[in-house]
């Protein structure tokens, strides 16, 4: 029986032992590692998810430990489970492992892709915060509109009672607030359910698909980070971002979704500059020349944008996307310049606790504030830094209305963006046969 460490963020690192190593005689997993969200270390993958083999569970701990658990545990292979690092990251990490004795391995799509009874239609991206939502809202919307029937599902982010949130299904607003959900679930799981989709998450996703199945014709994996998917998929589409041309080659694993994508769409089109888009075409045509391409926009929408006109304003963004994304700025913040602000304000000397924090590990971000929300207690101290801060008007562009966890003095306008295609194909010709 070989020893095994698993090193995850919440995800990708539960669904890899679900579907390798649950009742797998041939292994023992004597601990999860976690990095990327705040206080996960320190508990338990729960007995009620890990199988006969682990009556007591299965102990989480800081990334940190690595070395030392290694060493303790007496470690032969260490595997990867987590997305949207740069690949000399992976190398490092890689060294690291070779270096305490125990062999670095990824598990790759035949090992962990579930199959299902429907038809799948995946979408995923090269990079955290490429447009990959409002690309999977725009699947939906077609299949939709055809008279098929569509359940979302939803790459996991389960960062409460992980024996709870074995199966999640959201259908209603009210559904965040039963189940607690985090600012980053309610970015991903809102507007699916405004436009009138069911949506499901969770930790085991061969159960949640057999319930998802129940109820759909066709099933949408809405991909995270740049993750490869979870099921087998009749359809790939990948979206990539001309804004950070050559990341679809430099990033694990956003360059497998590259590579295997059916459908390549190439969104922000229209703040990308031609030498970005070619780069992202050219290494296309290298690696992946048979997948189609799809042009598109980001388009945003403000309703009441000329209030920011002159005004002190603070820009919000979806926290995904501008920490562990990279991106240095989102649709707030090009919203706000494209309406006239007359001042963006430097968030970073309000920011109290967490927030703080955020921005010393992320110091690349200097005039958007990001809606960090893994857990009631850091969702209060983003309140706070927001109280602490002096404008006239907020700019949002996180996917949801902050309005509903929390009440700012100030005036806060939301912006909305959905993907809007340039000429042939489309994603309705694409989907045609679904």
């Amino acid at each position: 029986m070989k020893k095994v460490i698993i090193m995850g963020a919440a995800g990708r690192d539960f669904h890899n032992f679900n579907t390798y190593f649950r009742d797998n005689p041939n292994f023992q997993v004597v601990a999860f590692t976690a990095t990327q969200i705040p206080d996960i270390e320190g508990r338990q993958y729960p007995a009620a998810l890990a199988g006969k083999l682990y009556p007591d569970g299965i102990p989480i701990y800081a990334e940190e430990e690595l070395d030392s658990l290694i060493r303790k545990f007496n470690v032969t292979k260490v595997y990867f489970s987590y997305s949207d690092v740069a690949h000399e990251y992976v190398m490092h990490k890689a060294s690291q492992v070779q270096a305490a004795g125990a062999t670095f391995v990824l598990l790759g799509p035949k090992d962990t892709m579930v199959k299902s009874t429907k038809p799948v239609v995946s979408v995923c991206a090269v990079r955290t915060g490429c447009g990959k939502s409002q690309t999977s809202r725009k699947v939906a919307k077609i299949l939709k509109a055809k008279g098929r029937r569509v359940a979302a599902i939803r790459h996991p982010m389960p960062y409460g009672d992980l024996a709870i949130q074995k199966v999640q299904r959201y259908a209603e607003l009210a559904d965040l607030d039963r189940h607690k959900c985090t600012i980053e679930e309610r970015e991903e799981y809102e507007p699916h359910i405004v436009a009138g989709i069911i949506i499901y998450a969770g930790v085991d996703y061969e159960a949640i698909l057999r319930e998802a199945e129940k109820e759909a014709d066709v099933i949408l994996w809405d991909g995270g980070n740049n993750d490869f998917p979870f099921y087998k998929s009749d359809l790939e589409i990948v979206v990539a971002d001309p804004l950070r041309a050559g990341h679809e080659m430099h990033y694990y694993p956003g360059e497998t979704n590259f590579r295997r994508a059916d459908v390549l769409v190439l969104n922000k089109m229209d703040s990308a500059t031609a030498e970005g888009v070619d780069l992202v075409l050219s290494n296309l045509r290298k690696v992946n020349p048979s997948a189609i391409v799809i042009r598109a926009n980001s388009a945003l929408f403000l309703k009441n944008g000329e209030q920011i006109r002159g005004k002190k304003v603070l820009v919000i963004e979806d926290g995904p996307t501008v920490t562990h994304g990279g991106m240095g700025y989102g649709a707030g913040f090009v919203a706000a310049q494209r309406f006239g602000a007359g001042s963006i304000v430097d968030p970073r000397p309000a920011a109290l606790g967490s927030i703080k924090s955020t921005f010393e590990k992320y110091n690349h971000l200097e005039k958007v504030l990001p809606a960090m929300g893994y857990g009631d207690k850091q969702i209060r101290e983003l309140a706070a830094t927001i109280a602490n801060i002096d404008c006239d008007l907020i700019v949002s562009g996180t996917p949801i209305d902050l309005n509903r966890l929390f009440k700012p003095k100030q005036p806060m306008l939301h912006v909305d963006y959905e993907l809007e295609e340039i000429g042939t194909p489309t994603l309705e010709d694409v989907l045609a046969k679904f």
